[in-house]
């Protein structure tokens, strides 16, 4: 196994429409998330509720990590970025 910390970006452009269905991804793959921290900007800052994004710590296994990735990136109104750093 490839052994690796990979940080991951999700921005929600639609927190009201997609917080559930990113809550139940991370849920269903949270045995590869050691740290996640939620930022949610104020009206003041964008003019809009709406948006959230979220940080993730993945750890373990590199082909979970890849499939919580897939499942994200499959959700209308989700985008990634990601960070590897290779032990």
């Amino acid at each position: 196994m490839e052994k690796e910390i990979r940080i991951l970006g999700v921005l929600i452009t639609n927190r009201v429409k997609e917080a559930g269905k990113v809550q139940g991804i991370l849920t269903k793959f949270g045995g590869c998330i050691k740290t996640r921290l939620g930022l949610h900007e104020t009206p003041d800052d964008f003019g809009s509720s709406q948006l959230g994004l979220i940080l993730l710590e993945l750890i373990g296994d590199t082909s979970e990590m890849d499939k919580l990735e897939r499942e994200l990136d499959g959700l209308d109104g989700v985008q990634l970025k990601k960070m590897v750093f290779e032990l």
